[in-house]
């Protein structure tokens, strides 16, 4: 039960970006600047399913069912990962998942942020930029790190409902592919997903 009035039937995330739509734009279009690959940012050289995996690792290291596991639905809609084994493999040990070794390196520092971000080493950077990360994919895998420390925060912070039917996550993984972080509706499932 959240700690404070949430509205209703929404989970996770979008029950406090409904109880309060002023501070929702501002942490909408922040996600969707971090996880969506964008035409004015040609320099960025990750994925919108590398961007969904940080976001889902770090959500995992955080415990946070409702982030990891819609995040992870999202990445594993963008890899044609279909029964999210790809997904559950980078969350239980990355180092063996079947991921490129530059998203393994950008991993790495993305867990150490998880930690605190002075726990990020030289060592690390310099690891991710023999892997081919540009100082544009270690900015953007240290502030989705970031960021994700503070969503899963605000999502369990408030003790907030979380559906366990993989079925909602995965139409909702649909829709934010589709639309994006910013379209209000695509949350909602249609009523047979539901009942």
């Amino acid at each position: 039960m959240p700690h404070i009035e949430l509205p209703a039937g929404l989970p996770g995330i979008r029950g406090p970006m409904a109880f309060s739509p002023e501070t929702a734009r501002p942490l909408n279009d922040l996600v969707n600047a971090l996880l969506r690959t964008n035409a004015n940012r040609p320099e960025s050289g990750l994925t919108e399913g590398e961007r969904e995996l940080i976001a889902t690792y770090v959500s995992a290291r955080n415990d946070c069912f409702f982030c990891q596991t819609i995040h992870g639905a999202i990445a594993s809609h963008h890899l044609g990962d279909e029964d999210w084994s790809l997904v559950q493999s980078v969350k239980s040990d990355p180092a063996s998942a079947d991921i490129s070794p530059k998203l393994k390196a950008l991993l790495t520092i993305a867990g150490s942020v998880q930690q605190g971000g002075k726990q990020v080493t030289s060592e690390q950077v310099e690891a991710a930029r023999a892997e081919g990360a540009t100082d544009h994919d270690i900015h953007d895998t240290v502030l989705i790190a970031a960021a994700f420390c503070m969503f899963n925060r605000y999502v369990d912070g408030l003790a907030t409902w979380a559906p366990n039917d993989p079925t909602l996550y995965r139409y909702r993984a649909q829709r934010v592919a589709e639309y994006g972080y910013t379209h209000e509706d695509h949350y909602m499932p249609p009523a047979e997903l539901t009942t």
